[in-house]
């Protein structure tokens, strides 16, 4: 079945670039209206309303700062006042600073689960009581992260933080049960994206990703797809679901991990004899 949320009426809040594009470009190509969020001081935001725009799609800009409560309110009543209404919610905000459990500030900490957690409760809160006072009805999808199960060391507020989110999202599927608002979580792996360039550089991704199970990094377009998908009509019975988007990169380390449990086993066992 084809993806179709013509008539609809998305914000998708980081979409200036990374996952937030690839999910706003899935959206439009799909039929919907979109309003892009990002910081006010990020350029590509008007690039990507033109693109936006380029597809046929009705597109606006609601730049602010989402980590803030009263900006949510100000970027969700701009959306609402430009495009009618809001269908459905895509929350991507995120915010990662890595270092070593015993040297990470608690200030580092608060940061962290402040643009991670906190920031998708205002935007999915305000979005909500829109949907609800408007009869009910909207899809809500939030990125997480592999993270939310995997325990990278170094990443000690993010894996809490997504963590959360997942668990969070989950409540707040099942307290929005009454008024038909679907709450599903996205997953995704190791995305290829200008942010993971920056941390990491080209050179490394491309070697690691040739050890991946398909051979390359997930694409903002690969969740972009995933998302539109639990926006449409087609997952109106999904609600409440963690969805993995990582291409496998989650069974291949259980894979490798589950070899070295068995060659671990083996040693400790000893040499085999024969009778």
């Amino acid at each position: 079945m084809l993806v179709d949320l013509s008539g609809k009426r998305a914000l998708v809040t980081g979409a200036a670039g990374g996952i937030g594009w690839g999910c706003a470009q899935a959206l439009a190509r799909a039929g919907a209206d979109v309003a892009l969020n990002d910081l006010p001081a990020q350029a590509r935001l008007g690039e990507a309303v033109a693109a936006v725009t380029a597809m046929g799609r009705r597109a606006v800009a609601v730049p602010g700062d989402v980590f803030d409560r009263h900006a949510c309110q100000r970027v969700v009543q701009q959306a609402v006042e430009a495009l009618g209404r809001i269908d459905i919610l895509v929350s991507n905000p995120a915010c990662s600073i890595r270092g070593a459990f015993l040297d990470l500030q608690p200030e580092q900490f608060e940061a962290v689960l402040r643009g991670t957690l906190a920031s998708g409760f205002h935007i999915s809160q305000l979005t909500a009581r829109h949907m609800v006072e408007r009869g009910g009805g909207g899809k809500l999808v939030f990125i997480s992260s592999v993270q939310a199960e995997i325990p990278y060391v170094l990443c000690t507020a993010y894996n809490a933080a997504k963590a959360g989110l997942n668990h969070m999202a989950r409540t707040i599927a099942a307290e929005l049960l009454p008024y038909r608002i679907n709450v599903n979580v996205i997953e995704p792996g190791w995305i290829d994206t200008p942010g993971e360039r920056a941390a990491f550089g080209a050179e490394l991704l491309a070697a690691q990703a040739a050890h991946l199970p398909w051979g390359r990094l997930g694409t903002a377009d690969d969740i972009g797809q995933a998302a539109a998908f639990l926006a449409s009509p087609a997952a109106d019975y999904i609600t409440g679901a963690v969805l993995l988007v990582d291409g496998g990169y989650t069974l291949c380390r259980a894979a490798c991990q589950s070899s070295s449990f068995d060659a671990a086993a083996d040693h400790r066992r000893g040499p085999a004899t024969q009778p």
